[in-house]
């Protein structure tokens, strides 16, 4: 009989770096998120306003280009804003770079920020992205693959002003991407395709336990 050797056992750091790929693909497919970043675009961080959830997801769109650095000065404004699953991004972010220490200061914070009662969270709607680039996402993430945008949309994203923001704790990264107009324009066509819901349903139950108590 042939000897089938066993799988490879990802090292903590690479399943959290798979981890957090599958829970920002989550992210951007949820029915929030484009009103969220809608209220982002409309009243900017930077100006004293600043939607938690909206920094979720734009800090989500982030890092399907790449930009680590900025998605974690996002998620790390939602987190300080009460968001949840921004806190459990930043712990899967610090653990896949092995920074376990202070990945388990934000699982800490994490559990210590109160769940949104019933009705307080943001309200549905259309996911951002179109059908198909979220179940392209979803299958990049399944194939074990790094997930990301097709190139028109990277491109914009990567085309956004990079605005100073003031963060005395963390510091800022140079360049921080911030959103504006043009994103929500691009974004709106994109959401034509999401009454389909295939990409949520393609995710099945093991993805939604990845991101489940977290919001």
């Amino acid at each position: 009989m042939r000897h089938v050797p066993a799988p490879h056992a990802p090292a903590p750091h690479e399943q959290a770096a798979r981890d957090l790929d599958l829970a920002v693909a989550l992210v951007v497919d949820a029915p929030p998120a484009a009103a969220s970043l809608a209220r982002l675009v409309a009243e900017p961080a930077d100006e004293g306003g600043g939607d938690p959830h909206g920094a979720l997801v734009f800090g989500a769109l982030l890092h399907l280009t790449r930009a680590e650095e900025a998605a974690g000065w996002w998620w790390r404004h939602a987190a300080e804003g009460g968001n949840r699953t921004a806190a459990f991004l930043l712990y899967l972010l610090h653990s896949a770079r092995g920074e376990f220490r202070d990945a388990e200061r934000w699982r800490a914070r994490g559990r210590r920020t109160p769940k949104p009662r019933t009705g307080e969270g943001p309200e549905g709607g259309p996911p951002p992205l179109s059908a198909d680039v979220r179940h392209r996402l979803l299958a990049q993430c399944h194939a074990r693959r790094t997930p990301s945008l097709p190139a028109a949309l990277e491109s914009l994203v990567n085309r956004l002003p990079q605005v100073p923001a003031v963060d005395p704790e963390y510091g800022v990264p140079a360049g921080v991407p911030h959103p504006d107009a043009s994103l929500r324009r691009l974004l709106a066509p994109n959401s034509g395709g999401a009454k389909s819901g295939r990409g949520r349903h393609e995710a099945g139950g093991r993805d939604r336990r990845t991101t489940e108590g977290t919001a």
